[in-house]
């Protein structure tokens, strides 16, 4: 009997895991479209800047803030629902699974570190329509060393793959633990797993977390995210063209 009431929970559980990782996915897909919106909305308020619609600017700037607040609950609902799958046991009585989702949303939304009023996307929008009359000063109230470091400014944890070196701008099917968040090949970090039998760190210097071959996955969200690096990298490449092509001197006569 013990043993029927073990294979029944595992199935249970093993359910909740399958309906989890289908709502987390759905749920990152609305995330991509959330950004979508914002960088829709960013293009929006530079072309206004350039007309000198700085009211219509402002107000879409407020509007703009709204949406970021609902990517963090986004992704906030993300990770509780990740955490339920992961740890839910059935017990006795019946699952409220509504009651346990929105405790875990307020447990993650509490440890959560951001601020809305500093976050990246509304620097970024910011930034965007700075940059349309003051490309190369810095906003108010930040230093030139601020505009550097925030101009590349990124949701994601590293550029590289560990195992293969490429640049993940560059990966043929790019993947991310559900974990650590570390993007890889996914190929190679297939095998990498598989040749530890059971025991993969993730490959990444001084990442601790340990990884499975089915929570190294790829979703709407890492893909819409990679694009953006690559968009980055593109504005960046011509700012330095035409940084250089400013600095040189003009040649005597």
């Amino acid at each position: 009997m013990a043993s029927t009431s073990a294979c029944r929970a595992d199935g249970v559980s093993g359910r909740i895991r399958r309906a989890s990782s289908n709502l987390f996915s759905e749920n990152q897909a609305l995330v991509t479209d959330i950004r979508k919106a914002w960088n829709s909305m960013k293009e929006i308020a530079v072309d206004l800047e350039t007309d000198n619609q700085s009211e219509m600017v402002k107000q879409l700037e407020e509007a703009v803030a709204e949406l970021v607040e609902g990517h963090e609950n986004c992704l906030h609902h993300s990770s509780a629902i990740q955490s339920v799958g992961e740890a839910y046991e059935p017990g006795a009585e019946l699952t409220d699974f509504k009651k346990l989702l929105d405790s875990e949303f307020e447990k993650v939304k509490a440890s959560s570190s951001s601020n809305l009023q500093n976050h990246p996307l509304i620097h970024q929008f910011q930034q965007a329509v700075w940059n349309v009359h003051h490309t190369g000063q810095p906003m108010p109230g930040e230093e030139q060393e601020d505009v550097v470091m925030t101009s590349t400014e990124s949701n994601i944890k590293n550029l590289k793959c560990p195992l293969t070196g490429k640049p993940i701008t560059e990966l043929t099917e790019p993947v991310r633990s559900l974990d650590c968040k570390h993007i890889y090949e996914k190929s190679a970090i297939l095998d990498f797993i598989k040749s530890k039998r059971g025991n993969a760190k993730c490959p990444v210097s001084a990442c601790p977390k340990m990884l499975q071959a089915k929570r190294v996955v790829c979703d709407p969200l890492l893909l819409f995210e990679i694009e953006e690096q690559r968009s980055l990298s593109r504005q960046t490449a011509r700012t330095d063209v035409i940084e250089d092509f400013t600095e040189m001197e003009p040649h005597e006569e």
